[in-house]
């Protein structure tokens, strides 16, 4: 539970920083939101990759896997804010742009989190002595 909560004060701490760099105005993409979602969907996939290379779910991989998937990118990444500026978007008019940008939102989280698996096998195979 520790490392969940721990996990969790970082991501939102970050998550909040994102906000006020780029903060939401229910008229144009939510850049601070959609840039949340990505590099945490990036880390992610980097994560779970490295800890499933490296071996079985326990000791100190559960603790980062907690600490960083569950906590951090759980509180940094948001689905509730997603769904909220859609709607705004579409509430106020924006019906077009609340559309892309949930599709875009959801596509490029996916290539977020596959370039993140990628990246890390690629960085473990070069670590480890494996083959690019």
């Amino acid at each position: 539970m520790f490392w969940v909560f721990f996990g969790g004060v970082c991501g939102t701490a970050l998550r909040y920083w994102f906000e006020q760099l780029w903060p939401a105005s229910g008229t144009s993409w939510p850049w601070g939101t959609f840039a949340a979602n990505l590099c945490g969907a990036f880390v992610l996939g980097a994560v779970l990759e490295t800890l499933t290379l490296l071996g079985p779910d326990g000791g100190w991989r559960r603790h980062v896997r907690l600490f960083l998937g569950t906590g951090f990118c759980g509180a940094f990444t948001t689905y509730s804010a997603l769904a909220l500026e859609i709607s705004n978007l579409s509430r106020n008019g924006f019906l077009v742009t609340g559309v892309v940008y949930a599709l875009v939102s959801v596509l490029a989280g996916m290539v977020a989190a596959i370039g993140g698996i990628a990246t890390a096998a690629k960085v473990l195979a070069r670590y480890s002595g494996g083959a690019e």
